[in-house]
């Protein structure tokens, strides 16, 4: 089988032949059907995120269970399924109660690189390779908590986004700022992410949806996800334009989508008085952003981190996927290119240039 292996920071993926060991207790062996291409993964390969490279990537996928190992109860061969990057054990704290994305053992396997006692189930020339989840990967294995089994109608090719960028987004909306019927809300950032914050609002029935970005091919592009208006930030501060559009007021939440200290500053500024700063972009690693703190008490601001999306994964997973199925949440239209694995790298070269929303490896 074949793998898209990351040698070395800042260097092409190198597509060659890679082992693979059958799956232990607890484990499945996925065969791949697609996996999209992530910002997260050009973060690791620009060495933002702190994942060490000899490793194999990829964190977006869907594909069929090939085989599983002892204990293994939740899915069986066959079964279609999509990938998460975070592997709960359902055991801890956070996991009982009803937050298996802050799950302190899963946090701890994602930054091994491997399973839960740290071990790889891959080898490339008879040694060791480290991976986080393997959808750059014809077949991976994974803890069982790793796999989400979804209904066999769902075409794979768009269900993977939903392991990773739509989950994000969507759940920024409705898990961790909870938009109700009538808010007014601002996305900074109208990549893949960030138009599935702006669907999920407008699924949500937020009144006003101001997307904001610097490209406007980007912007319209969000209106076609349901952005009732949007703003330009080459046009003039953002937060002022935002201000103008909602009576001077601002907004109830703002979503800041990029990871940009910067922008995260300004979306801060666009909220209204008792309204929420969302951050859902990651800055890099060490990066620091300031705020007026007499803005807290007496305006009642608030800043809230959105991880993954704050998910709950076997519930949000079927879900979304069942309003993708109702034709009620757009996926297909978030893919802008299919690519084999042997483009890999292209993928990576379009994301950062800003020409996708996203790209998916198709098997």
């Amino acid at each position: 089988m074949r793998a898209a292996v990351l040698y070395a920071f800042n260097e092409p993926f190198k597509v060659e032949k890679v082992e693979l060991q059958e799956p232990r207790q607890g484990e499945v062996m996925v065969k791949l059907a697609a996996s999209g291409v992530c910002h997260s993964d050009l973060s690791i390969q620009r060495g933002i995120l702190p994942m060490a490279p000899p490793i194999i990537i990829g964190h977006e996928g869907a594909g069929v269970i090939e085989a599983v190992g002892p204990g293994v109860t939740s899915v069986k061969k066959g079964d279609h399924v999509v990938l998460t990057w975070l592997y709960s054990c359902g055991l801890c704290r956070d996991c009982a109660r009803g937050k298996p994305h802050l799950c302190d053992t899963a946090a701890q396997a994602v930054m091994m690189g491997g399973m839960y006692d740290g071990t790889t189930r891959f080898k490339v020339g008879g040694n060791d390779m480290r991976h986080w989840v393997g959808s750059f990967a014809e077949y991976t294995v994974l803890p069982e908590q790793a796999v989400v089994s979804i209904r066999k109608d769902v075409p794979l090719e768009s269900a993977c986004l939903v392991g990773c960028g739509v989950l994000t987004g969507a759940g920024a909306a409705l898990n961790t700022a909870k938009v109700e019927p009538g808010d007014h809300v601002a996305i900074f950032g109208c990549g893949g992410v960030g138009l599935n914050v702006i669907q999920a609002a407008a699924l949500a029935g937020a009144e006003k949806i101001i997307a904001v970005d610097l490209v406007d091919r980007k912007l319209e592009m969000a209106k076609a996800f349901g952005a009732t208006h949007v703003v330009n930030s080459k046009q003039g501060d953002p937060a002022d334009q935002i201000r103008g559009l909602t009576g001077g007021k601002g907004v109830d939440y703002a979503f800041e989508v990029i990871g940009n200290t910067n922008v995260i500053q300004q979306a801060f500024q666009a909220v209204r008085r008792g309204g929420k700063l969302v951050i859902v972009g990651v800055p890099p690693m060490g990066a620091d952003v300031s705020f007026p703190a007499v803005e807290f008490p007496l305006e009642e601001k608030g800043i809230l981190g959105s991880y993954y999306g704050s998910p709950r994964f076997r519930y949000d997973i079927p879900r979304l996927l069942d309003l993708y199925m109702a034709k009620k949440f757009k996926l297909d239209e978030l893919v802008s290119r299919k690519l084999p694995l042997d483009k890999i790298q292209t993928a990576m070269e379009l994301m950062e240039q800003g020409e996708v929303a996203r790209s998916v490896v198709v098997y």
